[in-house]
């Protein structure tokens, strides 16, 4: 079988630990919204079964769902609030934005040596993302030149394409690298991410456990599962296509 040429990877808690920070930042927006409506209170287990991975609306309607509170979709022109689906979402939007100004952003070293890795034995390389911050969390984090292709929540609402769980993000972004979905890799540390993997029927999806679960990351499409993207090297690129499954 020939080897893999293309590398996809998330964003948040691949490339960069942001993925924690948006955890805070969803806390902050649902722990007195769930307080203030009398319901079951917000815990980081709702932002792993509800949220993790989809994009920023989705989630929002999700959680709010999983509370039995029926609140209008609202259009993204929603001041931020709590009055619709996208007024939440905005708000957590605001949220999170002041958090990256204060707090700033460091990429994982692990994973910036697999980058390395990757680039170097010639694969070619996309930032797939759920998140309309990419383009800010990626320069940030010193990443934005290292990649040509970036297929987030704004190429997404663009271009009329599904969130994770399904595939059509990553199909995308294959396509955009010239590379087909089974010559490519998806790395993802959700399960949305790598049930969209699975889903593609790309050739090998990476699952990297920041905290929902070796097993569950697995159970969802994960071929190989790591702690860290340090773990790896570009060796993985020789892997048989779906030969792990």
């Amino acid at each position: 079988m020939p080897g893999l040429r293309a590398v996809l990877f998330d964003l948040d808690g691949v490339l960069t630990p942001t993925a924690a920070l948006h955890m805070r930042a969803w806390e902050r927006l649902f722990a007195p919204w769930s307080r203030a409506r009398g319901v079951e209170p917000y815990t980081d287990a709702d932002y792993f079964s509800h949220i993790d991975g989809r994009p920023r609306y989705d989630g929002v309607a999700a959680y709010v769902a999983s509370r039995g509170v029926d609140l209008p979709w609202g259009t993204p022109e929603d001041a931020p609030g709590d009055g619709s689906v996208c007024a939440l979402g905005n708000r957590k939007d605001e949220l999170v934005n002041r958090m990256f100004a204060e707090e700033g952003i460091e990429p994982y070293p692990g994973s910036v040596r697999f980058l390395d890795a990757v680039t170097a034995a010639g694969a070619a390389v996309a930032v797939v993302s759920s998140s309309r911050n990419t383009p800010t969390v990626l320069a940030a984090a010193g990443l934005a030149h290292r990649f040509d292709v970036v297929v987030d929540g704004n190429v997404a609402a663009t271009e009329g394409l599904a969130g994770k769980p399904a595939p059509d993000t990553y199909v995308r972004a294959a396509e955009l690298v010239g590379v087909p979905v089974r010559d490519s890799v998806v790395v993802e540390d959700a399960v949305s991410g790598v049930a969209a993997g699975r889903a593609g029927g790309f050739g090998l999806v990476v699952g990297v456990d920041r905290g929902v679960g070796a097993e569950a990351l697995r159970e969802h499409g994960a071929d190989v599962v790591v702690t860290d993207l340090g773990e790896l090297g570009a060796d993985l690129l020789e892997a048989a296509r779906g030969g792990t499954r």
